[in-house]
């Protein structure tokens, strides 16, 4: 943690307070941590307004005594210069922004301007004239004279019903509808070539769409910020391949259905799965290793990593020795901290000690995905929804319920045979869940 942003303060200046009273509460890179007082006094000055950003040890508030001569301790923190520079500088910016946008106000205005005296080809011209020919010249639209061009239209022939007589899109358009009902007498008269030339298609100007161009810009809180960095760091540094696998769970199915019928909780998918693949990690200790530059740490304990979606982004709290708890215990501790998560209630500990990280969208209906390895771990494990397909068991072709895994892989610390090898033995326990009892 680099900085943090005032989410709210409990205290205002000059209240009372106790040693262990809730100052305020600050929003870290993953939650929103309360701040107690360590000392007992008054509330003498605030370093931060709600919704500020401070930096690591920069002043956030002084607690003394009631009355107590505090412009000292401030000038020496710098803390009025510091912010009278930066209010100055806000303002500054402020001003110069006001003014770039007024300049661009006038700009829009003046071009606007400019272009309203310049005649539109589908805006009519207001004329004295009664009629669409006057003084041997004929009053029609540019875009009314185009069309007649196209079309072949004697423009002294069709009715203006413009202002003035004049002559415009919707005169040639309905001109040629008694055209086509005068076809029909002469049909038997006229050559083949003009036929085909009449029963030509009729222009049809596509109607016009109106809509309004608009947006806003979200403040990136500080969980976007350290995930944006995190993962782009581990993306663009570690060298990613991906190995996909189909699982079939028809025995999975079957055997979650009894287990929640005398388990205190209910039992996931997702909760299998965990449990899985802390049972295969311990057969695969390669997989369960991290990047150390110049040392490969391979852990023989097992930290499983769920990832849990939140308003603000992605949080991952950590089943700490997955492979040593029941299938309820894990379904028990996951919800546990599905809901702390939402709340913004989770504390360091929950989140700190990955060894590996699972990813489930089967929920949302996804089928299959690839993941970003969330460091310091060496894979990720992406799953998929389960599915009824068409399966081929005996040489017969019936419905079964399929899971599509895939795990991506640090290619510095795992290879494609390591990789698959992890898949086979997870695979195997899925397919036959009475081996994690064992």
């Amino acid at each position: 943690m680099t900085e943090g942003v005032i989410a709210a303060w409990h205290k205002k200046v000059g209240d009372p307070v106790k040693k262990g009273d809730v100052l305020a509460e600050i929003e870290t890179d993953k939650a929103t941590m309360e701040l107690e007082s360590y000392k007992d006094g008054t509330l003498l000055h605030i370093g931060a307004d709600q919704g500020s950003k401070l930096q690591v040890n920069d002043l956030l508030a002084i607690i003394g005594q009631k009355g107590e001569d505090i412009s000292g301790l401030l000038k020496e923190q710098g803390t009025s210069s510091k912010a009278q520079g930066v209010s100055d500088k806000a303002q500054g910016t402020s001003d110069k922004v006001q003014e770039k946008t007024q300049g661009a106000s006038n700009k829009v205005q003046e071009i606007a301007g400019d272009k309203a005296q310049e005649p539109a080809e589908q805006e009519e011209e207001v004329v004295t004239e009664e009629s669409s020919v006057g003084n041997g010249r004929i009053k029609a639209s540019p875009l009314a004279k185009r069309l007649a061009s196209e079309r072949g239209i004697d423009l002294r022939k069709v009715h203006g019903t413009g202002d003035g007589g004049r002559i415009t899109k919707e005169d040639i358009d309905n001109y040629l509808q008694p055209a086509a009902k005068a076809a029909p007498v002469e049909e038997k008269q006229q050559p083949a070539e003009q036929k085909q030339k009449q029963e030509a298609p009729k222009y049809v100007p596509a109607p016009a769409v109106v809509g309004k161009e608009s947006f806003e810009e979200i403040q990136v809180s500080q969980m976007r910020k350290v995930i944006a960095k995190r993962l782009a760091e581990s993306k663009f540094s570690a060298p990613h391949f991906y190995l996909t696998m189909s699982i079939d769970m028809d025995k999975a199915v079957a055997s979650r259905d009894k287990l929640n019928e005398v388990s205190p909780i209910k039992i996931s998918f997702n909760d299998f799965v965990i449990k899985a693949c802390a049972l295969s990690l311990r057969q695969h200790p390669a997989v369960n290793s991290s990047w150390l530059g110049e040392k490969i740490r391979r852990n023989h304990h097992v930290h499983i990593g769920v990832a849990v979606a939140v308003e603000d982004g992605l949080l991952v709290p950590v089943v700490r020795f997955a492979d040593s708890k029941s299938l309820s215990q894990i379904a028990q501790e996951v919800k546990n901290y599905a809901a702390k998560a939402k709340e913004k209630k989770l504390q360091p500990s929950d989140w700190e000690g990955n060894t590996f990280t699972i990813s489930n969208l089967g929920m949302f209906g996804i089928e299959d995905f690839t993941g970003i390895i969330n460091p310091p771990d060496a894979c990720l494990l992406a799953i998929g929804a389960i599915q009824q397909v068409p399966v081929v068991r005996n040489g017969e072709i019936k419905i079964g319920h399929v899971m599509k895994v895939t795990m991506s892989c640090d290619h510095r610390v795992v290879d494609g045979a390591t990789g698959s090898a992890f898949l086979q033995t997870l695979k195997g326990m899925l397919e036959e869940p009475l081996r994690m009892l064992v």
